[in-house]
């Protein structure tokens, strides 16, 4: 799953990046340019809006459908890594790992209830549109389809806009109480490297408050969350007696074991070659950014806070410090032990955590389910939702290959995602 591309062009799960949204949203254009009738709005006769617009939803229907069909056939040869590559495959072949169906037809549909999409004479189905769509399938596969058993959220712009906090008039709280209600495991997994609880606090005291004070859950479902900072290095639980509502868990309780083969020497060894080729981009660039050194993390963060670095030269950063160790020996042991990485951009500043959002995911999957099969939360019945789905620059990329995702622009958007997802998960109990 190495599709790259822009900012809200991606969706969930294995369609990834660019290539394979820009096929969909190709595949899209021919009803459209046959069936739009934007002369409609200047002719009332020859024919009916009504009519044109029914077609056009028949066709872009009739498209999902068809790649929903090429879907299931992929998933069938991805089973069996012997067989030849699907058809999907050959038709983009970025596409990656699905672990769910997804009825893409029924999610389209239900957008275009919502959206017109069919009803728009000049303006195409667009990224967001096929975004929104995908993001709806995959809450079908994972509710009406299948069961929920865990639910992960990015912290910025996820939850709350980018440096604020999660306050308790945020519409988004009540909305993650009703799924610990329905005893839905909670894990927030965030890039913010605090090893205090009193920060995490700071950013999320309106869940966490609401989560102490709720009559609606029980002392177990209030252990029902976690936040997982620094992609993969920090977990703190839930503890109603602690001053700030959170407790840090020793790294031998939850680490697993490929982690915990990480040596410190290889970290350091990484987070070396990591800080020179900063300070590298810092005097090539003339970026206006200062150097921050963590245990677990190294970053640049503007020089001065009424200062914002352009995003092309934070992209820049994270594109040559993501070359430079990948091609280095940092971070390797000698057993050929490589120390994985996330280099991406913060929307302010460019950090290098040690791990990336897969293995933060992976263990609020393990920490809530165990290791048992029987007990093991899957990646079919994980959702990860988050801001940041490019292959350079972002860190929710990488938990595509651990679990079902789903991708917001907003926490305006989380909120209509976590409507809809509690919407299925009702229509299933019923």
């Amino acid at each position: 799953m190495s599709d790259t591309g822009t900012p809200y062009e991606d969706r969930t799960a294995a369609f990834g990046g660019t290539p394979s949204m820009k096929w969909i949203k190709g595949l899209l254009a021919v009803p459209f340019v046959l069936y739009s009738q934007p002369t409609g709005v200047f002719e009332t006769n020859g024919f009916s809006i009504t009519q044109t617009s029914g077609e056009a939803h028949r066709r872009y229907a009739e498209i999902m459908r068809d790649i929903e069909v090429m879907i299931d056939d992929h998933i069938t040869h991805q089973s069996d890594a012997t067989r030849v590559p699907s058809k999907l495959k050959l038709l983009v072949p970025t596409i990656g790992t699905f672990f769910t169906r997804l009825p893409l037809e029924a999610a389209f549909k239900f957008q275009d209830r919502k959206r017109y999409i069919s009803s728009r004479r000049f303006v195409s189905p667009s990224f967001n549109d096929v975004r929104l769509v995908l993001n709806s399938a995959q809450l079908m596969a994972v509710t009406t389809h299948g069961t929920l058993r865990l639910a992960t959220f990015d912290g910025d712009v996820t939850l709350y806009d980018d440096g604020e906090s999660l306050l308790p008039s945020s519409p988004v709280v009540p909305r993650i109480l009703d799924l610990m209600r329905k005893n839905v495991k909670v894990g927030i997994v965030t890039a913010a490297g605090y090893t205090t609880a009193d920060r995490y606090y700071a950013r999320l005291h309106g869940l966490l408050d609401a989560i102490a004070g709720s009559p609606a859950l029980t002392p177990p479902q209030r252990q029902n969350l976690v936040i997982m900072g620094g992609e993969a290095n920090y977990l703190f639980e839930f503890s109603p007696a602690s001053p700030h509502l959170l407790a840090p868990v020793p790294r031998e309780r939850w680490l697993t074991a490929d982690m915990a083969s990480w040596s410190d020497a290889s970290i350091a060894a990484l987070l070396d070659v990591a800080e020179a080729a900063l300070r590298d981009c810092i005097k090539n660039l003339n970026l206006p950014a200062a150097l921050m050194r963590k245990d677990r993390a190294v970053g640049i963060i503007p020089s001065d806070p009424k200062v914002r670095i352009p995003r092309e030269s934070l992209e820049e950063t994270v594109l040559v410090v993501q070359k430079i160790l990948e091609l280095s020996v940092g971070g390797r042991d000698f057993d050929n032990k490589v120390v994985p990485f996330c280099a991406f951009n913060g929307g302010r500043d460019v950090f290098v955590d040690i791990g990336d959002k897969s293995w933060g995911v992976a263990v609020c999957q393990k920490w809530f389910g165990g290791d048992g099969d029987a007990d093991r939360i899957k990646p079919e019945q994980t959702l990860h939702v988050g801001d940041q789905f490019l292959s350079a620059g972002s860190n929710d990329f990488k938990a595509r290959s651990v679990s079902t995702t789903a991708w917001i622009a907003s926490p305006a958007e989380t909120v209509e995602l976590l409507d809809e997802l509690a919407d299925f998960m009702g229509k299933k109990l019923s």
